[in-house]
């Protein structure tokens, strides 16, 4: 990828987006497009085509989405399948139209069957049924992947998918009404820290199995896979490690200083019992994560202080 190449990050506000931008200005990209949500609504397919027909971007970087945890996926499920279809598709195909040379969709695990062998491999894809929580999200995201597919199939595009697992880091959402595990727990053990609780309540059991991957280290996997020429296909990208809910509460709580005990809401969903990828795809070709657990949670937890106050 040349340094002049005109790179237009969707989602650029968003964790992942932000990353992105980060990753690409430390690699010496000056000429990154980036538009708000004011400036450009993704849902609307005229004015998508006409941005990218005028700013004629030689890569994306797919990183707009409706995204959220548990309970935010299984209460706004229209919301959640209506805003990625319109969002990806209009991308997509005007990115097609505009003679975009290349294209990295990103997806997400819960892709993936319930039930997966674990490690999930790539080709899991499609092979049983999807976790209910989430699964109009999923099947949002599968489509993204199989417009990629099929604009590369009939048209000769070189779009590909990258398929995170679960992400935290810097500039993340903290609202407990929609945020995922890790920045909800992030959170609430900061807040019981500064209220004096006795314990911190946690949903579930504790006792599904989930891996984490710090944003920056996703951000580098996908300008690695651009700067590769990445084709085609779908690359899971994740530390290949998992830990339970419960010792993700006790990093955390640790990291934070909150020294209460856990108090398990087993009458909240678990989701999903284990959701550990297998990266040895991304491996082979040459990268892997660099952000141990603890350290990106520490990193976390400085970036929440500082946007949230203590």
């Amino acid at each position: 990828m040349e340094k002049n190449a005109r790179i237009y990050v969707a989602g650029h506000r968003g964790m992942v987006g932000s990353a992105l931008v980060r990753r690409l200005q430390q690699a010496g990209y000056g000429n990154i497009v980036v538009r708000t949500r004011a400036e450009l609504d993704l849902l609307n397919q005229s004015a998508t085509a006409a941005f990218l027909q005028r700013e004629k971007p030689d890569f994306i970087f797919m990183a707009a989405a409706k995204v959220g945890g548990i309970h935010a996926n299984n209460t706004l499920r229209a919301d959640f399948i209506y805003e990625n279809l319109m969002v990806e598709a209009n991308l997509i195909h005007g990115a097609w139209q505009a003679g975009v040379k290349q294209l990295c969709f990103l997806g997400s695990s819960c892709i993936y069957p319930r039930d997966c062998p674990q490690p999930i491999r790539e080709d899991y894809l499609l092979t049983g049924p999807l976790e209910p929580t989430n699964e109009p999200y999923a099947i949002a995201k599968i489509a993204g992947i199989k417009l990629c597919e099929s604009y590369n199939r009939q048209h000769g595009a070189r779009y590909f998918s990258v398929m995170p697992t679960n992400l935290y880091g810097p500039n993340d959402n903290y609202d407990l009404a929609s945020s995922h595990a890790m920045p909800a727990l992030i959170r609430k053990a900061h807040e019981a820290k500064q209220r004096g609780d006795k314990e911190l309540v946690v949903w579930g059991s504790g006792k599904p199995r989930r891996e984490f991957l710090y944003v920056d280290d996703l951000a580098d996997a996908c300008v690695f896979l651009m700067e590769q020429g990445a084709a085609d296909g779908i690359y899971n990208v994740g530390c290949g490690e998992d830990v339970t809910i419960r010792e993700l509460a006790e990093t955390v709580m640790s990291v934070v200083g909150f020294t209460g005990r856990i108090a398990f809401d087993a009458s909240k969903p678990d989701g999903t019992p284990r959701k550990l990828l297998d990266v040895s795809r991304l491996r082979d070709i040459g990268w892997q994560a660099r952000i141990p657990l603890r350290e990106g949670i520490a990193q976390a937890y400085r970036d929440y202080l500082a946007r949230h106050g203590g």
